[in-house]
């Protein structure tokens, strides 16, 4: 199983980070790809290196974007990135989005009659009109999973390793995750 992070400058660290970490800890190969150069300095100042350009990026099973601003923005501001979200959903890869990144798959037009969250505020000017919005903190709909922000990263990555048919409790025990506790 392989994964694409997907990063612009201004994206969201402990996002990334967490749900990156999470996914390879479980055993999914996960890429760093970078929209604009390999180093990309996130909304609070952290520059990584990415492992890959997003001219580079070869085939994945799934995407995940990262929020943060502008991070979210730039990503979704981007038609490569747009018709990519495009091509995964019509391929029925996975496609999963945190804080304000399911914005841009509104943008991408994928959300029509999906389930999804997002952070509060990201849901303004009819973003979502066209989805089923929850505030749940990790939606899944089919092979599309959002999550609300920072603060859900681990529940976030906790959900895709589940549905990815991967041992989520093994994962939550080994680093003593313990949901509502």
């Amino acid at each position: 199983m392989k994964f694409a992070c997907l990063l612009a400058n201004g994206f969201e660290e402990t996002e990334a980070i967490t749900v990156i970490d999470c996914l390879r800890r479980a055993g999914v190969s996960v890429d760093l790809v970078s929209i604009h150069e390999k180093s990309v300095t996130g909304s609070h100042n952290i520059t990584v290196v990415a492992d890959k350009l997003f001219e580079d990026m070869g085939n994945y099973d799934g995407l995940f974007l990262p929020g943060g601003q502008p991070g979210s923005t730039h990503l979704g501001n981007d038609e490569r990135v747009l018709e990519l979200v495009r091509n995964y959903v019509n391929q029925d890869k996975w496609v999963s989005a945190i804080c304000a990144a399911p914005t841009v798959l509104s943008k991408a037009g994928v959300i029509k009659g999906k389930h999804l969250t997002s952070y509060p505020t990201s849901n303004v000017n009819g973003v979502f009109d066209e989805a089923i919005y929850h505030e749940d903190l990790v939606v899944v709909d089919g092979k599309l999973v959002t999550s609300r922000s920072m603060g859900t990263a681990l529940h976030l990555g906790i959900k895709l390793v589940e549905v990815l048919g991967l041992d989520s409790d093994k994962l939550a025990k080994s680093i003593l995750f313990q949901e509502g506790k």
